[in-house]
């Protein structure tokens, strides 16, 4: 059974009908199949999802992020790798549901899998804590990325959370560190690492893995801070303001990608991805492949500084900073502005200095 977004009312009737005209049976004293009628039903379709879907705005684009039929990181695990070996624990505290983590191969090429997973159905969701991981489950993603750095062998996160759990077990056990320990790990590896945002990208839940070498993001996924509802309730004090948090907040792919916070946006079937997951499945394949080559001749410390300088140039492109292709050193490039500055400092500390050695003369 298909799931319907509010504002696809229009495409669900076109679907009825169009499934009852395929199977004319159902229907008393007819039995022969119209395949004009089918046809010119399923260009209305197309027509009707070209027509909505070239103008979501960022609420209905979170809409389609979180629907339930989207292909989640299983799906993608499952049929993008091969020879795939799951591997569990932290070692400290436990097994961790909401995040898969194992080594396969791609096109013949070992690779470390992380994939945050909400599950499929209600008891799956339950079990997998709707893809909100735990502390564990970030101290089971750093112990294989380590492993994985230590090999050398590259690593590919798939992500999709609401965000971290807020639970006070989590808490407890230090869900804040445990996210800081993954973004540093992340950011230190000499291997390449490449996140694809397949559905939400919530918070520091995704940063922990996101802080990768190429940020990939699917076409209607969103990826930002907080969740509309959040940010409008914080704001407002009104979680129906939604669509103007949606707005302000940047989330998605197109605004992310004129921000520089991603690096390339995966293009989706028409009405999402979870219409045709055998093309979602070619797109993201082709994509990944496009990025694992681009570090393919990279030694670790070129892995190392291009991670760095990609996310040290977020932000400065209208700066002080004039020449962004190399920012290792962590320090600001000199410009005028920067010169100016720091003379009007040198100067003043002279003139008083100066000032006092005539009063003293005089006196």
């Amino acid at each position: 059974m298909k799931n319907y977004l509010n504002f696809e009312k229009e495409i669900k009737e076109l679907d009825e009908e169009l499934e009852k005209l395929k199977d004319p049976y159902n229907q008393g004293g007819i039995s022969e199949v119209d395949t004009q009628k089918i046809s010119k039903t399923q260009e209305e379709i197309n027509d009707k999802l070209n027509s909505i879907y070239s103008n979501l705005d960022p609420w209905q684009t979170t809409m389609v992020a979180r629907h339930e039929d989207r292909p989640k990181s299983k799906f993608f695990i499952d049929n993008l790798f091969d020879d795939f070996i799951s591997l569990s624990g932290d070692r400290f505290y436990g097994e961790d549901k909401s995040v898969i983590t194992g080594f396969a191969k791609f096109k013949n090429q070992s690779i470390l899998v992380i994939g945050q997973e909400k599950g499929e159905d209600l008891d799956s969701r339950i079990e997998r804590n709707f893809g909100m991981m735990r502390p564990e489950g970030y101290r089971k993603t750093i112990r294989l990325m380590e492993l994985a750095d230590r090999f050398q062998i590259p690593i590919v996160s798939f992500i999709d959370t609401p965000g971290a759990y807020p639970g006070v077990g989590a808490e407890e056990r230090g869900q804040a560190e445990a996210i800081a320990k993954s973004i540093e790990c992340c950011m230190k590896l000499k291997v390449p690492t490449i996140a694809i945002i397949i559905g939400e990208g919530g918070s520091g839940g995704a940063i922990a893995l996101a802080s990768s070498s190429k940020v990939l993001m699917l076409e209607n996924a969103i990826y930002s801070v907080i969740s509309p509802e959040g940010c409008a309730t914080i704001l407002w004090r009104d979680p129906k303001k939604m669509l103007d948090a949606a707005k302000a907040m940047k989330l998605s792919a197109k605004d992310l990608l004129e921000l520089n916070v991603i690096d390339e946006i995966i293009k989706e079937p028409i009405g999402g991805a979870h219409r045709d997951k055998d093309l979602i499945l070619k797109n993201v394949q082709d994509s990944l492949s496009t990025s694992l080559d681009y570090f393919q001749s990279m030694s670790g410390e070129e892995v190392f500084n291009n991670r760095k300088n990609k996310f040290l140039k977020i932000g400065r492109i209208k700066g002080f900073v004039t020449n962004t292709t190399d920012l290792s050193s962590l320090k600001a490039q000199r410009n005028e502005i920067l010169e100016i500055f720091q003379k009007k400092k040198l100067i003043i500390p002279s003139l008083v200095i100066l000032i006092l050695i005539i009063v003293l003369i005089f006196l």
